[in-house]
Order: structure tokens, then C-alpha cells, then sequence
């Protein structure tokens, strides 16, 4: 999808599984297997409430949200927001660095 000419992509699981099979010479099945096995870890931390820090990448966090009073903003009729955890990412000061850097 190209939008305000910028090139938007997705990251998906088989682009990992292909990058890691290029750079590193696992077999694409080895490969698949590890981006699994990384990605269920960081859910099984993360369901746990326990934060994952990736260096030099960032951070995720789950924070509970308390119950409050939303608003419909079609008919701005008043609804209550159940308490729920949210899951929140704040990035290192390298990524930013990175993202922010001149070409």
C-alpha cells in the first residue's frame, strides 16, 4: 500500500521466518519454528503481566485501565468503558534515533 509516498508494509511471520533462513542458514522450517517459538514467549510474558524489553528495539507492557464513562459520539449518549489491560510499547532510544535519522 503506498500512502503520502511512503511505502507501507507489513511485517509478516513468514518474512521473519525467510529473514532468519537467509542470514542465519536455519532451515526454513527451523526458521518458522523459531519465530514461533520467540513470539509465543513474548505472549506467554506478556499474558503473565510480566513486561518484555527487546534491547536496542523497546519495550511492551500491559497496563490496566479502570473503569470509566465513555460518551457515544453519535448520539453522545453516556457508556460505561469497562476495566480491561491494554497492551502499550514504548520504543528504545536507539529505534527512535534510528526512525528519526536523516537519509
Amino acid at each position: 500500500m503506498i500512502k503520502a509516498g511512503f511505502l507501507m508494509a507489513t511485517v509478516t511471520r513468514a518474512q521473519l521466518s525467510d529473514a532468519i533462513y537467509q542470514e542465519v542458514g536455519l532451515s526454513k522450517n527451523e526458521s518458522a519454528d523459531l519465530v514461533d517459538s520467540v513470539l509465543e514467549q513474548v505472549t506467554r510474558s506478556l499474558v503473565q503481566g510480566e513486561p518484555v524489553k527487546i534491547s536496542s528495539f523497546g519495550s511492551f507492557y500491559v497496563r490496566q485501565k479502570g473503569q470509566r464513562i465513555g460518551r457515544n459520539p453519535k448520539t453522545g449518549e453516556e457508556v460505561p468503558i469497562l476495566p480491561r489491560r491494554v497492551l502499550t510499547f514504548r520504543a528504545s532510544n536507539i529505534l527512535k534515533n534510528k526512525i528519526n535519522a536523516k537519509k
